[in-house]
């Protein structure tokens, strides 16, 4: 009963501020425009850890290394913990394994983070393509999306490479991440 507990309170807490962290990597990477009620969002509620670890680690060629060693931290608190509730064997934990897995669960959370963009950009197109979340959809998937534009013409004035790309997308999670998320808990 108190396992179950603990494993909402990491899934609630942990797991989402692991993923909004990596998400701020992402869109300064990206150079996405954060004057939008989301990017606001997004760097108010991790403001607090990543101006601090900035002090400690600069940025890297444009590179928001700090966002991305605290999304990595937190990750790997949250496997930690995990296996700890589930309480494991400690014969069998590896801190070695416990980082190469945090980092490919950061990996399929950044695939996941690509769907739900194309998703909600897709819903806005036929909502309301005016919003202000519209242009931060857009910055962020359009390195994806023109290499696939180049080769995949739309149809009847249909653009398919949106399609294609979340193919693409649960191919990557299916096969790849998959093994590779299997491998790395035998560690």
């Amino acid at each position: 009963m108190m396992s179950a507990a603990m494993i909402f309170l990491l899934d609630a807490l942990l797991q989402p501020f692991a993923a909004i962290l990596l998400l701020r990597f992402h869109l300064q990477w990206l150079r996405v425009p954060m004057r939008n009620p989301l990017g606001e969002f997004i760097m108010a509620i991790s403001n607090f850890a990543v101006l601090r670890m900035r002090r400690l680690v600069p940025a890297f060629h444009g590179w928001d290394i700090a966002s991305l060693i605290l999304a990595f931290t937190a990750e790997a608190l949250y496997l930690g913990a995990c296996y700890w509730v589930y309480d494991l064997p400690a014969a069998s934990f590896s801190p070695g394994g416990l980082a190469v897995w945090a980092a490919v669960k950061l990996l399929k959370i950044s695939l996941y983070l690509l769907i739900i963009a194309l998703l909600v950009q897709a819903v806005l197109s036929w909502v309301n393509p005016y919003t202000p979340v519209a242009g931060m959809l857009n910055v962020m998937t359009r390195p994806f999306l023109s290499p696939l534009r180049r080769y995949i013409k739309p149809i009847g004035n249909v653009d398919l490479t949106p399609l294609v790309l979340l193919i693409i997308c649960q191919l990557l999670l299916v096969a790849p991440m998959a093994w590779m998320e299997n491998q790395t808990r035998l560690f």
